[in-house]
């Protein structure tokens, strides 16, 4: 968690963050409560003092031959044991109160953050290559996918219910093509692959600032207390979770791994097609590095551009977007978003997020490094999607097809393909 005292130094400020990121959350409760922990620790301190220092008396009275005056000291002794047992158990009490409060404690957020409500109020900073205007009858991803046989959506539903889909064919190869691409693109730039559990205990999830917001996005495994990942963000920050590292040269780690959300909230939003489903794979970059804010502010930028240059070479027109306060979640200092042109939306779509998130994930994951000095200090960490599929074939599938239903493959992905140059459309 975010340090107390600092929480009280930053009070006003800690708080009007909350209330511009939508966390319902009263700092002016959470002093309180810790007010309560810290009255209930020092009296139940002071009376284990006392209750020593007349354990050591009724000793000496006993050797002294004072029996009398022992057993008043042992009637003592038993008064504050109980009031000893009413204070621990207030104790508990007050420590759960705090815990529950402060797991809520946002991340302040960059001055350079947009101040808004919704994705609605994100600021666009640059936009690369122009949509698309065809000049003949275009087909959706869907439509695409259906010519092509590369996705069964009723065969999934079929099978796992709403927003659930099979990968057919070409349309598998596709999809591991982009990834594949995706991750040698990073492991060129110095990151080390992992291969990473799918599943996770809810210490992991609260510990890299998933919980206790992110709760209700996330499929828990029944009957037990573990939970489908979202992102491999979660098991790659956890990978060092509770050791001290070597921040001398940042961190790099990158991981290919299917992903899960129970998506709640979103009844009736982009119900057609890839854009938003339960399955999905990611490709994700994690780094940790020393808790310097030019050089994570550096290391921000930087996994920005891996991401822009997945898109270059997918040669997809997109925007980069500054997103707000309102459309940030409780762990994240700065947030990028890259949108890519989708035709069937008429809209530019998320497909990348990037962010800087300081020393708040590191806090709740304990994940230290020894400075200059030797002092230990919380890292920062940072995180950002290289590719993500299916969402990413939305664009590549509208944005590349030609009049006859075919599909151009951007040279960059023909390696992962076979050599081949683009997806012919199949005899009938």
């Amino acid at each position: 968690m975010l340090d107390m005292k600092w929480i009280r130094d930053h009070a006003a400020e800690v708080q009007r963050t909350a209330d511009l990121k939508g966390i319902k959350l009263s700092i002016a409760e959470l002093m309180e409560a810790d007010d309560a922990r810290k009255k209930a620790q020092g009296e139940t301190d002071g009376l284990r003092e006392r209750r020593n220092k007349l354990s050591e008396s009724i000793g000496g009275w006993m050797r002294g031959g004072n029996r009398d005056e022992a057993e008043r000291g042992r009637a003592e002794v038993r008064e504050i044991n109980g009031r000893i047992g009413e204070l621990e158990r207030k104790l508990e009490e007050v420590l759960l109160a705090v815990e529950n409060l402060a797991e809520r404690v946002p991340n302040i957020v960059s001055p350079d953050t947009p101040i808004g409500q919704s994705d609605e109020d994100n600021v666009e900073l640059k936009r690369v290559g122009e949509p698309l205007v065809f000049d003949f009858e275009w087909r959706d991803h869907m439509a695409l996918a259906e010519l092509h046989g590369l996705v069964d959506v009723k065969r999934g539903v079929k099978t796992a219910g709403s927003r659930h889909y099979y990968m057919t064919g070409t349309g598998v190869l596709l999809h591991r093509a982009v990834q594949q691409m995706a991750l040698d693109l990073l492991v060129g730039r110095g990151f080390t692959p992992l291969d990473v559990p799918l599943m996770a205990r809810a210490e992991a999830m609260k510990g890299t600032g998933f919980f206790p917001q992110g709760e209700d996005q996330t499929y828990r495994i029944a009957e037990e207390e573990r939970y489908l990942v979202g992102t491999s963000e979660v098991p790659l920050v956890m990978f060092y979770a509770g050791e001290i590292v070597d921040v001398d040269q940042p961190i790099k780690l990158a991981a290919a791994s299917m992903c899960f959300r129970s998506e709640v909230g979103s009844a009736g939003r982009d119900v057609h097609g890839l854009y938003r489903v339960h399955q999905f794979a990611k490709v994700e970059q994690v780094v940790i590095c020393r808790a310097d804010a030019e050089h994570s502010e550096a290391m921000l930028q930087e996994i920005t551009g891996h991401a822009e240059t997945v898109l270059r070479m997918l040669e997809l027109p997109y925007r980069q977007m500054a997103v707000c306060t309102g459309d940030m979640s409780q762990k994240t200092y700065k947030q990028y978003d890259l949108e890519t042109w989708m035709p069937s939306r008429g809209a530019y779509g998320e497909t990348h997020s990037s962010s800087n998130l300081l020393d708040f994930q590191a806090r709740r994951s304990n994940i230290r490094y020894r400075d200059e000095e030797g002092t230990l200090r919380y890292c920062h960490t940072l995180n950002n999607t290289a590719v993500a599929s299916p969402r990413i074939l939305i664009p590549l599938l509208e944005n590349h097809q030609r009049e006859d239903g075919s599909i151009y493959l951007p040279e960059a992905l023909r390696p992962y393909m076979g050599g081949r140059a683009e997806l012919g459309v199949p005899e009938r």
